[in-house]
């Protein structure tokens, strides 16, 4: 039997938008908004909450499965293969209900990383669909809730992320209670991908850019607060982006004394370091 994520919604929704704008927040992302009537029912609970991403195939319509209940990838790959939409697993960077200010229409940020190709031209589906997109192109959000889940013991939270997961740790930062401790190490290509943050005092957090393979300089800093201080068994970690930094931060977090079931981690993609 699949085991799910305990917040996973047991009857997700998908949703329709359309792109209200795009900007680069910083060499490494590009900021995407989308809007629309239908987000009025989309129940953001903060932390990382996330969802799959659908874009339609270049110059077609967004074409979209039938969702019932947890099913929807049979139907998915049902579709003909030239009206299939691509799909991705994102974060919700912000979300704004309608009526604030002057938005008649709720509006969703997403972040997208980027990377080029050794011609300097941007590489991948969505990150050519975030700097290229028209305004009023439409798109499509399953919803799938939260994967961060502290015990309600949970004395202190430790999160670890590269630039795929950063999305992911400034909402669950932005959503901690203001009297939680711990730790957040987070790994960015380059010095200006960094960005001011909003955390409770008690967090200590690092921002290290990358040197190496993706994900070194994260466990290097992982591996050094571990020494200097070592988790407290009813503490709770956070483990995500590449997959080499999600499997090796667990196994660095389980050593240092933390229990398996309290780290949560997910390889959100795959280096060819690590392929």
């Amino acid at each position: 039997m699949t085991r799910y994520p305990r917040l996973m919604p047991a009857d997700p929704k998908l949703f329709t938008a359309q792109v209200m704008a795009t900007r680069r927040t910083s060499p490494s992302f590009q900021r995407v908004t989308v809007a629309g009537a239908d987000l009025a029912g989309f129940e953001w609970s903060g932390n990382d909450h996330w969802f799959r991403l659908f874009l339609p195939p270049a110059d077609s319509p967004l074409v979209l499965p039938a969702v019932a209940g947890r099913a929807w990838y049979k139907r998915y790959l049902e579709i003909v293969e030239h009206e299939r939409p691509h799909c991705s697993n994102y974060t919700v960077a912000n979300f704004r209900p309608a009526g604030g200010g002057s938005r008649e229409l709720p509006e969703m940020d997403i972040d997208v990383v980027l990377h080029w190709d050794a011609a300097g031209d941007i590489a991948g589906r969505v990150a050519i669909w975030a700097t290229s997109t028209s305004i009023g192109s439409a798109v499509a959000l399953l919803d799938q809730g939260p994967l961060f889940d502290p015990p309600a013991d949970a004395r202190a939270v430790h999160l670890i992320c590269d630039e795929t997961g950063l999305p992911a740790v400034r909402g669950i930062l932005r959503s901690l209670d203001e009297r939680m401790i711990g730790t957040a190490i987070i790994e960015v290509p380059l010095e200006a991908d960094i960005e001011p943050l909003v955390a409770p005092p008690g967090i200590e957090v690092q921002w290290v850019s990358r040197a190496g393979d993706p994900g070194r300089a994260a466990l290097d800093a992982l591996a050094e607060a571990t020494s200097a201080a070592a988790p407290e068994p009813n503490d709770y970690a956070f483990v995500v982006g590449e997959s080499g930094l999600a499997t090796e931060g667990r196994r660095a977090l389980h050593r240092a004394g933390l229990a398996k079931s309290r780290i949560t981690f997910s390889g959100y993609w795959k280096s060819s370091a690590h392929a």
